[in-house]
């Protein structure tokens, strides 16, 4: 889109104000009347376009820039990670890793074998069905062991709440990352070394202190049996290997563009753009998603349609989310073509309001006010993408950044997020006590994730 011939004649206040105005429109929309997250952004992202004053023919050209550009990035993440999920879901691997880890850990750590396989199968899964996949596993425990489902259930509730909301290939934070031009690859890995101190403090250690002050029985909602057995089931260290290989082929290829820059290896050999290829984050999930289809499909007698099918129904549920955080960017298009971005720097700049917390408090805000971690995220990465487009910031500091949005968009989930509904009503708990279980546990996991993500900040 050309927009060197158009000049914002708006001033700072008037720009402003109609920042807030169409933030103000998108909650009352997604909130009060019940709009789509996807419908609400794509009306609010024109009207804030005819507002602001771009031409009426550039409009379009503005919407399709903004839009295009951030799925061509979130679709073939999610979409990638979301066929392995389904793989790993289907094939028995989520009952094999868990009955191993507890085997490992014995039955006194249960919780810990929870949780650490649900951080492993929470890097692919995406988090509502990660949970249901693995919630007949913890009623089984918490029946079998007892001391109540809060013990086993908050700790793998939250491990998929925390690698949900702050690794790739989930769709919120690859979303913040193509927004701010942050490397994918060194976000996972900022997002796993996160991720497993934030899970151990506020899920697993908070698991076990509130379980022992709110006692709630197993419930039977999915049934008082153990898990039906899936046949011929993936031995676990075959599981395990699966969910390390892409994990092991970006940390290739992040390892490569580090030593890139520190001029140790030879950019010009054929080896090396091969490797750095088959590193990429896209590729790296695509060949996984090959190997699984034959290790947990072909392998395991299942035929090629039955495999072909159970990819193709991995695709339907992101749907929705894949053209939401594109109309996430769509939104942040806007504010960039229209110059409010450039305004929201400048006021920034004025209250002494640091990028690194102005990234945190606005995706509080987002999520506190409409409820889903993805929009807010989505929402607040675009709303900050101007801020930081000067290049001042180095590649560590974006990272630092990206996670600062999804520390923000995951606390204080409450009573407009579906995952709040979900966990309590599979716990059969009330309001009040999901509010004094589960809130308290997704602000614990803000509040630490953007702890550590400041030290990062502050040490590149």
């Amino acid at each position: 889109m050309n927009t060197d011939e158009w000049t914002q004649t708006l001033g700072v206040g008037p720009l402003l104000g109609i920042a807030v105005a169409a933030i103000a429109v998108l909650l009352l929309l997604i909130i009060k009347l019940r709009v789509h997250a996807f419908l609400a952004l794509v009306t609010v992202s024109i009207a804030t376009a005819f507002a602001t004053g771009i031409p009426a023919d550039r409009i379009v050209d503005t919407l399709a820039d903004g839009f295009g550009s951030t799925l061509a990035n979130v679709a073939l993440l999610v979409g990638l990670g979301a066929m392995l999920g389904r793989l790993l879901e289907v094939s028995g691997g989520a009952q094999s890793l868990t009955d191993s880890l507890i085997r490992r850990f014995g039955e006194n750590r249960a919780p810990l074998a929870l949780g650490v396989a649900s951080l492993l199968f929470g890097f692919p899964i995406f988090f509502d069905a990660g949970l249901v996949v693995m919630l007949p596993i913890v009623f089984a425990v918490a029946r079998r062991l007892g001391g109540g489902v809060l013990r086993y259930g908050l700790p793998a509730a939250g491990a998929f709440s925390v690698m949900h909301v702050y690794a790739p290939p989930h769709p919120g934070p690859v979303a913040a990352s193509t927004l701010l031009g942050a490397d994918v690859g060194l976000v996972i890995v900022f997002a796993v070394l996160l991720a497993i101190p934030t899970w151990y403090l506020t899920s697993y250690l908070y698991g076990l202190w509130i379980g022992k002050r709110i006692v709630l029985p197993a419930p039977d909602i999915l049934g008082a049996k153990e898990p039906e057995r899936v046949e011929n089931p993936p031995r676990s260290s075959t599981v395990l290997g699966l969910l390390l290989l892409p994990l092991l082929l970006i940390f290739v290829n992040t390892g490569l563009s580090t030593a890139k820059d520190a001029g140790w290896v030879n950019t010009d050999a054929q080896w090396y753009g091969i490797a750095l290829a088959l590193g990429s984050t896209p590729i790296a999930l695509l060949l996984t998603v090959f190997v699984a289809s034959y290790v947990l499909g072909t392998r395991r007698g299942r035929g090629s349609d039955t495999v072909e099918k159970l990819l193709d129904s991995a695709l339907g549920p992101v749907c929705a989310i894949i053209l939401i955080t594109g109309a996430g960017g769509m939104f942040g298009g806007v504010l960039r073509a229209s110059g409010i971005g450039d305004a929201l720097s400048g006021a920034l700049d004025d209250v002494g309001l640091p990028v690194f917390v102005a990234a945190y408090v606005i995706a509080t805000a987002l999520r506190v006010a409409q409820g889903s971690a993805t929009v807010a995220l989505t929402t607040a990465a675009s709303l900050v993408q101007p801020l930081i487009t000067d290049g001042a910031f180095n590649s560590i500091e974006l990272v630092a950044i990206v996670l600062a949005l999804a520390a923000g968009s995951v606390t204080a989930g409450h009573v407009n997020d579906s995952g709040f509904w979900l966990v309590g009503r599979f716990f059969q708990m009330d309001v009040k006590t999901t509010l004094k279980t589960w809130t308290v546990m997704q602000t614990t996991i803000g509040l630490v994730g953007f702890a550590l993500s400041g030290v990062l900040f502050l040490v590149a």
